[in-house]
């Protein structure tokens, strides 16, 4: 299981990578892993504003359809397009190419909420 170190971790499986006032924000190898082959991803609108924890969008596998929750507050500035025709790069690649929105952050100070790599290989 990849867990990357420089990264900050949800208990529900996401993970952001946060650069300056911005977070990149996918799903942790283990839930690519649990999910299986992903099928479909629906992406919010960009421009769209969430609270941390809120839904953000929903991601299907062949099995199971799973919510996916913002990390941190923001509004939504990127979606990653290659995944609306070739869903499955969250399975093969999903802390690089896999990666699913880029928002822009309204309270960094929610960081110090999200679990480092160590805190997350403990809950799963």
């Amino acid at each position: 299981m990849i867990i990357p170190e420089e990264l900050l971790y949800t208990k529900e499986h996401e993970w952001a990578k946060i650069e300056d006032n911005t977070a990149i924000v996918g799903i942790t190898d283990f839930a690519q892993s649990q999910l299986g082959d992903i099928i479909f991803i629906e992406f919010p609108n960009i421009g769209d504003q969430f609270t941390k924890n809120e839904i953000f969008g929903e991601i299907e596998a062949v099995k199971t359809v799973s919510e996916l929750y913002i990390p941190l507050s923001g509004k939504i500035i990127e979606i990653n397009d290659k995944l609306e025709d070739s869903p499955e790069i969250v399975n093969s690649d999903p802390y690089v190419d896999g990666w699913i929105i880029r928002v822009e952050l309204f309270n960094m100070d929610e960081k110090n909420n999200l679990m480092t790599a160590s805190s997350y290989r403990e809950i799963i």
